[in-house]
């Protein structure tokens, strides 16, 4: 795994580069005076130039916008990468090796001559189908360009190339520049039989898919003619440069644009990211060959700063039923995104480049227009499977609808949609509000719920903290405690809810209920760890008094066992280092705080209403350690 780069290094980089090199680049610069250049400012739109880059010092500054950097700052900011990734890509630019902190290593000289090698082949072999394009054999090609709509401009706009219906032409025209067949396999462009490798790529439209970098990587393929057996479409297959999880069809043309318009239009083909360009609509990208998914998000939100500060993706499908499960699929990846989404479907299923093939420019920018949020496409979608003229038929689509409703991330938007579903189902408001609140609270507790499937349970349910395999229990925390068998029934101590006037310290017979209680489970607690148990006496009041206070400990450690023997008490620091030592003897619901060098735990009285939390406010009627007022004698301790 690559380290940090070391800072030396990165200076090296930043001076060796000639930052007006970098940006001719992306910009036309024209000399400005005084070792200055000036040209239009890439990062917003200007008419009058105002973006300047001075070599002398290696910074670039807007005067328009305030966007100011060196050359490390502009390719990462241009190409959208990591720091990292520019770095290193300024240095293999000018053949720097890099140095890495903490012994790590960045991509070796072999590595990068590899894919630089790969990089080569796949743009010679891009200029090689360009060029093809416009030979007499690749007349159907253009027919089939023309025929949807685009010109030689649009072709060269976005690269589209014609591969020959040969098994070897590509082969051929790559082996005369010196590449070897060992080379060629790794880049995908070529299948392997018996006799060796051949032209992937036969008798097909071709459109190069390029990186965000603008390298091309890889290539889709149309089929033109009835007598080719294979598919409709065919891309690359996975190799070291082309993961289809990773690449966005037209990325390098669109990515500017989606950074400054804080807008991402995904539709499904080639022909449709060139239509909605041409059409007025430039932060169009497509998938290839696969669905929008965790990565292609991951691009997506880089590019949009996915902040929550703004933002939209849309998707387009097509009509049928293909393109309503594919909807219905990016729903399913919402979250992800702190943007807002959106779906654009046309009502009689074109797609993007029919549409601007049969009505124009504008009824694609009309069909982007009328977006409308994924969600209620979702929601929509899911009651058409249900036949709501039946009573049966509303009750079920509320059911699978009303979850779809409770994963609206914005919770003023929800309720709103809770009264849009009520409406389209023809129940009552609150009726439907109450199955989205309790679809709602379902996911909160299935996202809360333990890793392992199980459920945490209260104190009062006999699960949680002070007992076996809780972390912080009796067994098994602290020397000399046996540990309690696994088939062992622990008791469990239900507190009264203060609500309750039964309960309540003003009702008749509540403290001696609550007192008998207190010792009850002191009594169980010893037998539960077969040993004496102590009590510190936090009250003048003696046991069995209802304003009696206690801390039950287990007596198992040392000190219970001098206790339980009727010996001579411990000194105080002997039994504080006994009572750090053993909280397995501790109060079935929390455990004793401990003052460094206090002879006795500090405890709060067990009938407060917060009994059980360190950090609660103490009782007027409760105290910390030994009560005011009462002799030293008199806060003793004592074995039962």
């Amino acid at each position: 795994m690559a380290g940090l780069i070391k800072r030396e290094d990165i200076d090296e980089v930043r001076q060796r580069t000639d930052i007006k090199e970098v940006v001719d680049g992306y910009v036309t610069l024209k000399g400005a005076g005084l070792g200055s250049y000036k040209g239009l400012c890439p990062f917003h739109d200007e008419r009058s130039p105002s973006f300047t880059v001075r070599p002398q010092v290696g910074r670039y500054h807007c005067f328009g916008c305030g966007e100011d950097g060196d050359v490390i700052s502009f390719v990462q900011k241009l190409d959208h990468i990591s720091f990292h990734e520019a770095v290193e890509k300024l240095a293999h630019r000018i053949g720097f090796e890099l140095h890495y902190e903490d012994g790590g290593s960045g991509p070796n000289r072999e590595d990068i001559g590899r894919r630089q090698r790969l990089l080569d082949a796949h743009k010679v072999a891009d200029e090689f189908f360009r060029a093809q394009l416009l030979t007499p054999g690749a007349a159907e090609g253009r027919n089939f360009l023309y025929g949807r709509g685009f010109d030689r401009a649009a072709a060269e706009q976005f690269g589209v190339g014609y591969a020959p219906q040969g098994w070897d032409s590509l082969l051929k025209h790559l082996r005369g520049r010196g590449y070897t067949d060992p080379e060629l396999k790794l880049t995908g462009m070529f299948s392997e039989g018996g006799r060796g490798i051949y032209d992937r790529f036969r008798g097909r439209l071709i459109w190069p898919i390029r990186d965000i970098a603008g390298d091309t990587i890889g290539f889709g393929a149309r089929k033109l003619y009835e007598d080719d057996q294979g598919p409709k479409y065919l891309n690359t297959p996975e190799t070291a440069l082309y993961k289809k999880s990773q690449v966005l069809y037209g990325i390098d043309l669109a990515k500017r644009n989606i950074a400054k318009d804080r807008q991402l239009v995904v539709v499904e083909g080639y022909t449709d990211v060139m239509a909605c360009h041409l059409a007025g609509i430039p932060t169009a990208v497509a998938t290839c060959g696969t669905a929008f998914g965790t990565e292609h998000i991951k691009i997506a939100r880089r590019l949009l700063s996915d902040d929550g500060s703004g933002g939209e993706v849309i998707f387009t499908f097509d009509g049928d039923a293909a393109g309503q499960k594919a909807a219905l699929r990016a729903f399913e990846e919402d979250q992800r995104f702190v943007a807002q989404t959106f779906v654009a479907v046309e009502p009689n299923g074109a797609d993007p480049c029919e549409l601007r093939q049969s009505k124009g420019d504008s009824a694609v920018r009309d069909l982007i227009g009328s977006r409308r949020p994924l969600f209620e496409f979702a929601i929509r979608a899911t009651l058409k499977r249900h036949n709501l003229d039946t009573v049966e038929g509303r009750i079920a689509a509320l059911r699978e609808s009303a979850p779809v409703v409770a994963q609206i991330r914005d919770a003023g938007i929800r309720p709103a949609y809770a009264r849009e579903l009520a409406g389209w189902l023809g129940m009552p408001v609150e009726e439907v509000s109450r199955a989205v609140g309790a679809a709602t609270k379902r996911a909160a507790q299935a996202a809360s719920a333990p890793p392992g499937g199980g459920q945490a349970q209260s104190h009062g349910q006999g699960g949680g903290q002070g007992y076996a395999g809780s972390g912080r229990g009796f067994a098994g925390t602290a020397p000399g405690v046996a540990p309690l068998p696994p088939s062992a029934v622990l008791p469990s101590f239900n507190r009264p809810d203060p609500r309750d006037p039964r309960g309540r310290d003003g009702a008749p017979g509540a403290r001696s209920r609550a007192a008998g209680t207190r010792h009850a489970r002191g009594r169980d607690v010893a037998a539960l760890l077969g040993g004496a148990v102590l009590h510190t006496r936090l009250s003048r009041h003696p046991r069995g008094h209802p304003g009696h206070r206690t801390r039950v400990f287990g007596g198992s450690g040392a000190l219970g066992r001098a206790a339980a023997a009727g010996g001579p008490r411990a000194p105080a620091p002997a039994r504080v280092r006994a009572l750090r030592g053993a909280p397995a003897g501790q109060h079935p619901r929390r455990r004793p705080a401990l003052l460094q060098g206090h002879p006795r735990p500090i405890v709060r009285a067990p009938d407060h209403p917060g009994q059980g939390r360190e950090d609660g406010p103490a009782p007027a009627s409760g105290r910390l350690g030994r009560p005011r007022g009462i002799p030293a004698a008199e806060s003793r301790t004592h074995a039962t």
